[in-house]
């Protein structure tokens, strides 16, 4: 018998409410506050559209010295039916060993039955497995100081988009730049655009977050990235993430469909030392109005 949507997010919502009572302390596990409810609501009038799909983060102590590795969870609506998603990071791992990390942890995960819950069994996968990768992560840092001279690259990535306006989407751009230390900003509307600078691997991992999951009419035109033996800070081009928001006619309805006027955006771009983007981004040259 076909297994639906209903009976994978009735399981889902079992296991959270399990994972809330194991992990019962502030900050272990991040979940966004309306996850939960529109699922229920959805549970209670099948008819309306699917909910988000269910997202959150546990926080794992790792070894004696309680290291942070963060588990990155989101529920496909046939979870457990089809595998989760599942990403782990640290701030105490280099790129190359978060990487071998997150291939066992797929690698694991995928040896195991589907229809069966598997969160709780990933976390204490990291929690058990996290500690060579820790140690050989602070065994490359020790090398790297003895360096004399240790370069950073500074990431820029331009992405475009053919919209951007929902609301939860947009939250979920700005809390990620923030959590990653990321400049830039989010031109809202259509065309949507996204900047972000700031260490190569936050950027990267910024890009993997807002695509997930499948986010359509979206893609990287252009990157940029410039080594420093100083601060990446240094060559920012942005203070801080901003928000901005160029209209420029239309109010369409329930979407708030409106076009961006892409005069101000050239303007902006310039004023940043950008100018040369708007054509990359839009495929002609800007060219400001008197």
């Amino acid at each position: 018998m076909a297994v639906t949507v209903r009976e994978c997010l009735e399981l889902q919502l079992l296991e959270v409410e399990m994972l809330l009572t194991m992990f019962p302390k502030k900050g272990e596990i991040s979940l966004d506050a309306d996850a939960v409810p529109s699922v229920q609501r959805y549970l209670r009038n099948a008819d309306g559209a699917l909910p988000p799909p269910l997202e959150f983060t546990i926080a794992v102590d790792v070894g004696e010295a309680k290291v942070k590795v963060e588990l990155q969870v989101l529920l496909p609506h046939m979870y457990p039916h089809v595998a989760p998603q599942l990403f782990a990071r640290s701030d105490a791992l280099h790129r190359q060993q978060q990487s071998q990390l997150n291939t066992g942890l797929a690698s694991h995960i995928s040896s195991l039955d589907l229809g069966e819950l598997h969160v709780y069994e990933a976390v204490q996968w990291v929690k058990d497995n996290s500690p060579p990768y820790l140690e050989n992560s602070k065994i490359s840092s020790d090398s790297a100081s003895k360096e004399v001279i240790v370069k950073d690259t500074l990431h820029r990535m331009w992405i475009y988009s053919h919209h951007i306006y929902r609301q939860e989407l947009r939250k979920k751009i700005f809390d990620s730049a923030k959590k990653l230390n990321l400049t830039g900003f989010c031109l809202t509307g259509k065309p949507g655009v996204i900047c972000v600078e700031g260490l190569q691997e936050n950027c990267e991992e910024f890009w993997r977050v807002i695509r997930y999951p499948n986010w359509k009419h979206i893609s990287c035109k252009h990157v940029e990235s410039i080594k420093t033996e100083g601060s990446v800070d240094n060559l920012r081009l942005f203070h801080d993430f901003e928000d901005l928001q160029f209209r420029a006619h239309g109010d369409y309805g329930l979407r708030n469909d409106y076009h961006m006027d892409l005069g101000q955006f050239l303007e902006f771009l310039k004023q940043h030392q950008s100018g040369h983007i708007f054509q990359i981004l839009f495929g002609v040259k800007g060219k400001l109005s008197d």
